[in-house]
């Protein structure tokens, strides 16, 4: 018998962790992969139709904004759905794969790491099935103006997520209202975390409270290299590198603690 090294173990693992939760994405029917789509797609067109509602109301078309709020809250929804789904996806991974411990090659933070793999997947189809429609409908040049550091906004938001998610997993495992608390607080992360307009466009004092959260560093990292007309200048760095670290240590600290209790809860 081929002894295989830890890492093929951990490749193959992942794959088949990836290929299941695929299919039961597929297998759910319309709410399941369908959704995973046209979700942004809905949110993003409902939301464009309420600001023009809006900016028509008091007379300003939004025009001289300098960006194109069609691609804002494009670029926006993709990078917020992303946060959210792998958080609210990782929270239930342990719980949701019990079954799946009984083989000791599965470990549950590879549940975590393949939900976290689904979603990238996904994320890229509508990263690219945006740009399409964007070329569709006539935008001349719906790509970032530095697509290097959009890249590495979404890569430094990804790391942020699982180290969240891998948090909120763990806790999840023994407090099962951790789950139920996220899912309330997911709308509001939605409406303060500069989704809908950049933070250069807000009242000096809610610009001071919306940067205590940092997602909104994320979105406007995101943004501010995404559009011409916008740039990072309300982007703390070293503040989100604190969020980036400290959560992620903090979960795997607490993973390898109570990696046994996980396995036998």
């Amino acid at each position: 018998m081929t002894l295989r090294s830890p890492l093929k173990i951990f490749f193959a693992v992942e794959r088949a962790l990836f290929l299941r939760e695929m299919d039961m994405k597929i297998s759910v029917g319309r709410s399941g992969l369908f959704w995973s789509f046209a979700e942004p797609f809905m949110q993003v067109f409902i939301f464009i139709a309420i600001r023009v509602a809006i900016l028509s109301h008091t007379g300003n078309s939004g025009v001289g904004s300098g960006y194109d709020p069609a691609i804002f809250m494009a670029s926006g929804f993709i990078a917020f759905n992303l946060f959210k789904n792998i958080l609210s996806s990782s929270t239930g991974a342990f719980t949701a794969n019990k079954g799946l411990f009984a083989y000791k090659q599965v470990k549950p933070v590879d549940t975590l790491l393949a939900r976290v793999l689904v979603n990238l997947f996904l994320t890229s189809v509508v990263v690219i099935l945006f740009l399409i429609v964007g070329f569709l409908l006539g935008y001349t040049d719906p790509l970032p103006k530095n697509p290097l550091m959009v890249f590495l906004g979404l890569f430094w938001l990804v790391i942020f997520s699982i180290g969240m998610g891998l948090l909120a997993a763990v806790g999840n495992t023994f407090f099962i209202s951790v789950g139920k608390f996220l899912g309330i607080i997911s709308f509001a992360l939605l409406i303060f975390s500069a989704v809908f307009f950049p933070i250069v466009s807000l009242p000096p004092l809610a610009q001071d409270l919306l940067l205590y959260n940092p997602l909104v560093h994320f979105m406007e990292m995101i943004h501010g290299y995404y559009l011409h007309g916008l740039d990072d200048r309300f982007v703390d760095y070293t503040y989100m590198l604190y969020w980036t670290i400290i959560p992620l240590f903090l979960g795997l600290w607490f993973y390898q603690k109570l990696e046994k209790r996980i396995i036998s809860e």
